[in-house]
């Protein structure tokens, strides 16, 4: 079945002048213009070529063998490229610009923009864009507890900053570790402070440096009282050991000892830390 927004592979069943008509194997009828300036050197009837389907700005099916930078069933991060009264246009790759309607905006967009946004077929056969994509999230992340991400701000709630990670997992930053203003399209890098039982991130922004060493100090202070006064790792430990103990880089564990040391509540041994 021809499908609008995916990549498929049809045959070619004849050529024109204007070009070669695909379809599926053994259905000519319902064959669609590949047009000429598209057409592989060489191709001739009955080859098979990789064709995604569209509209064109008449309304009529075509297809085309460049690479769109979204499908149906992906996100992707497009540019706005104009802004009318009836929503805004972005590139997708395309001679043609992707639509996104008002109504599929969660926040108003601007020229020059960024956002992450899926595609769907609308009631009239169009290919649209949607901001809404909570939806169309996975759950299936490789991340666990201690791991960086990269991700984007796609919404802001009473519950916090909802992220989409590496722009396909779901991700949060509750309300509780939010300390500075996130707007929808901010790009922030994260910590996975946990993996919940349905597989989506709960996520903590590190502050700026100076700002967080307070906090580690503190955090590995309270492991060296739980730990009766000894933690066996120093400068000279393994940066994985420290960010899997810690959840910290071994550059930001410097920092945050540093601090203890200067204010005299530890000392640093070959064997470890110890409290004074």
């Amino acid at each position: 079945m021809l499908e609008l927004g995916k990549r498929q592979e049809l045959i070619i069943h004849r050529m024109t002048e204007i070009g070669a008509y695909v379809g599926e194997e053994g259905s000519p009828e319902n064959a669609v213009l590949l047009p000429r300036r598209q057409l592989p050197e060489g191709a001739a009837v009955g080859d098979v070529v990789e064709v995604l389907l569209y509209k064109d700005s008449e309304g009529r099916m075509i297809t085309t063998v460049r690479e769109s930078k979204i499908v149906i069933g992906q996100l992707a991060f497009l540019d706005v490229v104009q802004v009318t009264g009836i929503g805004a246009f972005l590139d997708w790759g395309l001679e043609r610009d992707l639509f996104l309607p008002f109504k599929e905006q969660t926040r108003k967009v601007q020229e020059g923009d960024s956002c992450l946004v899926t595609m769907y077929v609308d009631k009239s056969g169009r290919l649209c864009a949607s901001m809404r994509i909570y939806d169309h999230l996975s759950a299936d992340s490789p991340y666990r507890k201690g791991d960086m991400v990269n991700g984007m701000v796609y919404e802001v709630k009473n519950l916090g900053a909802f992220v989409a990670v590496d722009d396909r997992y779901f991700g949060l930053i509750p309300s509780s570790e939010v300390y500075e203003i996130y707007a929808p399209g901010d790009r922030i890098t994260a910590q996975v402070i946990r993996r919940r039982t349905d597989g989506k991130l709960d996520l903590r922004v590190r502050k700026k440096a100076y700002k967080q060493m307070g906090d580690d100090a503190e955090e590995i202070w309270k492991r060296l009282e739980e730990a009766g006064g000894f933690l066996p790792c120093n400068d000279k430990s393994e940066p994985e050991y420290l960010r899997e103990k810690f959840g910290i880089s071994k550059s930001a564990f410097k920092r945050a000892t540093g601090r203890l040391l200067k204010e005299g509540r530890i000392r640093i041994t070959d064997e470890g830390i110890e409290k004074i």
